[in-house]
């Protein structure tokens, strides 16, 4: 899908610019009823290297993708990328945008780096998990964890792409339950490892040649641990490419390691510390995915109002009906909600704030649903065209799907950001205390993300609710304001309800935790929307009172989503649907038919 170059959107102020309270998580404040305005506004600005550097990068994405299109097609149809087509990927310098320049990449921040990831999936989602897998979670715990040795290394030979990257972590029976990971390094005398052990699905898995293994290592409870690995040691391995749904083009294989030895000096951060390793590589690397279904929305929305325009019925184009004109418009509002929610965490991110794990699941759950709701309507929009392979609709909805798959699930990423808000909560309710003290540890058994996960709040705010002005705002963005001033009381309200309802219970109470965490997701976005809103009324008139406008609507439409799931924390037909699902587990398929 082609895109027309655009001025590249906010990502990153100044530190100086503005006061954050870097040791503050926006997202874990909302469970306690308080909006921390001072890392909301004003909305960050793009700094002045990175514009000069994507100006020239988008442009040469948008020259070198549209030329391929054809290429791209076949890539999808055949199931793989070409050698010719990766090598044209490294002399671009696309596997080294957030290496430093210091070993030969471009330095990006990862806002810059997030836009062009939006860029590329704009064209094809396929280049954006090279490109992706390599950069966002392949070398990201070199960059995050690796010694200066580790980094003189290998950092040189990332950047420029002679070397590609994979994230070595899932296995058959150890996908969101990390904990059940089998692979195994047992360390040597000589301090070196013996690893062995087989990782699935593996993306740039038959095409890299830097490894970032996590496996099982000795110690009193078993604990993972994290390894640099080269895919050309004696005893590495990868399977067949895997004929995949979507984003096919892309490399996907099985990774295997027989006896593997793995030098001392490739431990990857500190040993039993893999947990710590994966997740902050995954909260890192989630602006690239975020990014990327940013890219993907809007080019679905220009295919649509394009084809919306010139698509004749009834004597008229089909863009002038009331139900063709909603669709664009929502995917739109979506759009918009979605980038504001993606660059003000490559804000937090590129300004050292300590957690930001929260409000990075929060934006990979919004933008994998967004931009697939936008495959959805834009297909529809182009009716029985749309379901042929000839037009570019049927494989971005297929490249999509994999999105609220990769990187945690959803289901596993809500439970995440509701468990983590309700943390604190219950810290402070001293009758819970010893109760919840305990299931907080690992809330998602082996999923890891809370695992260590220590309060960084210096106090605790037990009193809910807000009675400060969200600065100074036109009509429209002080309504909006007004809804999500109310609503961060009502979940707070909640929170505090569901704890002292079901104590330790909470954590199997999935369906509650679901509610809780859509509630804090609309919140979150919604101001995000709002800051980005904000700062365009001022800075860019023509556009500013339709941004406004789009934040009006979505903090109106998240109001009516909160108000259904704060009612149904009390009123829900949980118990019904788990006896259905009873049922049907039980005869192992649906009981009815027509005779």
């Amino acid at each position: 899908m082609a895109t027309t170059p655009a001025t590249p959107p906010a990502t990153a102020l100044a530190a100086a610019d503005m006061p954050l309270q870097r040791d503050h998580s926006v997202a874990k404040h909302l469970f306690f009823g308080d909006i921390l305005e001072e890392n909301l506004f004003p909305f960050p600005q793009i700094r002045a290297k990175d514009r000069e550097t994507l100006g020239a990068i988008v442009d040469a994405v948008d020259d070198f993708l549209r030329s391929r299109e054809k290429d791209l097609r076949d890539f999808d149809r055949q199931g793989a990328q070409s050698a010719e087509y990766i090598q044209a990927l490294r002399d671009m310098g696309l596997f080294g945008l957030i290496i430093g320049e210091e070993y030969g990449g471009l330095g990006l921040s990862n806002g810059a780096y997030a836009r062009v990831l939006a860029q590329t999936s704009a064209h094809d989602s396929a280049t954006s998990v090279t490109v992706g897998a390599h950069s966002s979670i392949g070398l990201k715990g070199l960059l995050l964890f690796g010694s200066p040795q580790q980094k003189a290394k290998y950092l040189p030979r990332l950047a420029s792409g002679e070397m590609i990257a994979a994230f070595c972590l899932t296995e058959s029976g150890a996908g969101s339950d990390a904990a059940s990971v089998k692979t195994h390094a047992r360390k040597q005398a000589d301090g070196s490892w013996l690893l062995n052990g087989e990782k699935i699905w593996i993306s740039n898995g038959g095409i890299a040649g830097f490894y970032t293994v996590f496996a099982r290592t000795d110690g009193a409870r078993g604990r993972m641990s994290a390894f640099i690995v080269e895919a050309g040691w004696p005893g590495v391995s990868h399977g067949h490419h895997e004929d995949k749904l979507g984003i096919r083009g892309s490399n996907t294989t099985t990774v295997a390691f027989s006896d593997v030895r793995v030098p001392a000096e490739n431990l990857l951060g500190e040993e039993g510390k893999g947990f710590k390793v994966a997740m902050a590589i995954l909260n890192n690397g989630r602006t690239g995915l975020g990014g990327g279904a940013v890219g993907g929305m809007k080019a679905l929305i220009r295919l649509a109002t394009r084809q919306a325009a010139d698509r004749q019925q009834f004597g008229k184009p089909i863009l002038e009906f009331g139900l063709v004109r909603e669709k664009i418009a929502q995917m739109t509002v979506d759009c918009f909600a979605a980038e504001s929610a993606v660059w003000m965490l490559a804000h937090y991110i590129d300004h050292d704030v300590e957690d930001y794990s929260i409000e990075a699941a929060m934006s990979k759950v919004f933008a994998s649903e967004a931009v697939q709701r936008a495959c959805h309507e834009s297909l529809q929009i182009a009716a029985g065209n749309g379901f042929m392979k000839e037009y570019p609709y049927e494989r971005p909805t297929r490249d999509t799907r994999i999105l609220s798959i990769f990187e945690g699930t959803n289901e596993i990423l809500r439970l995440y950001v509701a468990l983590s808000g309700l943390k604190d909560v219950g810290a402070s309710l001293g009758s819970l205390q010893d109760a919840l003290a305990h299931i907080f540890d690992d809330p998602i058994k082996g999923f890891g993300v809370l695992s260590g996960y220590a309060s960084r709040r210096a106090r605790q705010r037990t009193g809910f609710g807000t009675d400060r002005i969200l600065t100074e705002l036109s009509p429209d963005l002080r309504k909006a304001a007004g809804i999500y001033e109310r609503s961060v009381v009502e979940l707070a309200n909640a929170s505090d309800a569901l704890l002292k309802r079901y104590g330790k219970r909470i954590a199997d109470q999935q369906h509650q935790l679901k509610r809780l965490a859509d509630i804090a997701i609309d919140l979150y976005v919604g101001l995000c929307a709002l800051s980005r809103a904000a700062g365009l009324e001022r800075t860019d008139p023509k556009h500013g009172t339709h941004a406004a406008s789009i934040a009006y609507v979505f903090a109106r439409q998240a109001r009516r989503r909160i108000v259904r799931n704060v009612r149904a924390i009390d009123a829900n037909e949980d118990a019904r649907l788990d006896r259905i699902a009873a049922m049907v587990a039980e005869g192992g398929a649906y009981p009815w038919d027509v005779f």
